[in-house]
Formats: structure tokens, C-alpha cells, sequence
């Protein structure tokens, strides 16, 4: 078995590292939940409104937030 030796510093990183990805993922899927759903009727009619979603590559940038409205690379 192979041992792997981490300074203090280094595992504390690590850990906190780890422990914000699943806060966002987790915080991510709270948000899709309370996200409302739309009936078909009302999708449809926003359709007929509006036309449907173009199909088009979108530039997208990613700002990460920490739970107190921070952001940082």
C-alpha cells in the first residue's frame, strides 16, 4: 500500500478544495429545484409568442461565487 505524506497546510487545501466543489454542486441542484415548471400550455404559448430557442453556440463564462456573494477566479 502506498502512503502519501501531506504537510498540514497542504491537506487543509485539499480538504477545503473538495468540500466547496460539493457545496456548488450541491447548491446547484437546491437552485433546479426551486426553479418553477412550465406546463406544456404555457411552453407552447411561448413558443407561438416568442418562436422557439435558437440552436446556437453560445460564449459562456464561468464566475465562481462563494456562499457570501464573492467572486473569484
Amino acid at each position: 500500500m502506498e502512503t502519501i505524506t501531506l504537510l498540514k497546510k497542504e491537506l487543509k487545501i485539499v480538504v477545503k478544495e473538495s468540500v466547496r466543489e460539493v457545496l456548488v454542486q450541491e447548491l446547484m441542484k437546491f437552485r433546479a429545484l426551486l426553479l418553477p415548471s412550465v406546463s406544456q400550455k404555457e411552453q407552447k404559448d411561448t413558443e407561438k409568442h416568442y418562436g422557439k430557442p435558437v440552436c446556437r453556440v453560445v460564449k459562456s463564462i464561468e464566475n465562481k461565487v462563494d456562499w457570501r456573494g464573492n467572486v473569484y477566479k
